[in-house]
């Protein structure tokens, strides 16, 4: 029980109107209080998305340009661009080409050179290796796959590049005494293993039906 003094005091009216008034205050201070503490709260980036790609369907057709020495199956939504210069100087064969295949940026770049002697031809394939061999500043994993189709002197070495390199597949082809090819697939984007995967996949289905259909013309 309180004091006489204490129990006798009353709350003037006018200071419980006022306090009342008050609680909206405090109760707006009170909000903003829990919020700023969620401004420590650290969002999740969300995962990258990728545009979706329309690949074209499977098909091939014989390439048979009359300025090359050879044939192959080359896929039906792919277009020949008769390449004659080579960094602004003149080719060395008349059959150098591209493969491209627009629909997904790509392109197939390819050379021939014919073989005169053991020298030169150790020479093209010491170029193949060496050019391959500068994507490894950027290739996580290089892969050599060796070709031997000996019923149609067809032999060379097929080179899968892993990882952010501008070149994910190359190869070289020969017959070890007169003809000697060289391929190298790129894409017109930025290298992004990650986004490219799907479709550097759907290309060497592309460069592995070259590599295993091609024939040379003199035999």
């Amino acid at each position: 029980m309180l004091p006489e003094p204490f129990s006798q005091i009353r709350t003037p009216e006018r200071w419980s109107s006022c306090n009342r008034r008050r609680l909206p205050f405090f109760s707006c201070l009170l909000l903003v209080f829990l919020l700023s503490g969620c401004d420590e709260y650290t969002s999740v980036p969300k995962p990258r998305a990728y545009p979706r790609v329309v690949y074209p369907e499977k098909g091939y057709k014989p390439f048979d340009e009359s300025y090359c020495h050879f044939t192959f199956d080359q896929p039906i939504y792919s277009t020949i661009e008769h390449d004659t210069t080579f960094f602004d100087e003149k080719a060395k064969d008349d059959c150098w080409f591209n493969i491209t295949v627009r629909q997904l940026n790509a392109k197939i770049y390819c050379s021939y050179s014919p073989i005169r002697n053991r020298k030169e031809f150790d020479e093209l394939v010491k170029d193949s290796y060496e050019m391959t061999n500068k994507h490894n500043v950027k290739a996580s994993f290089i892969e050599e796959l060796r070709v031997d189709r000996s019923e149609d002197d067809v032999y060379g070495v097929v080179f899968n590049v892993e990882g952010p390199a501008a070149s994910s597949y190359q190869f070289f082809l020969t017959d070890s005494v007169r003809n000697f090819v060289r391929g190298a697939l790129y894409f017109n984007t930025e290298a992004r293993p990650d986004s490219l995967a799907p479709v550097v996949r759907f290309m060497r289905q592309d460069l592995d039906r070259l590599v295993g259909t091609l024939k040379w013309n003199d035999r």
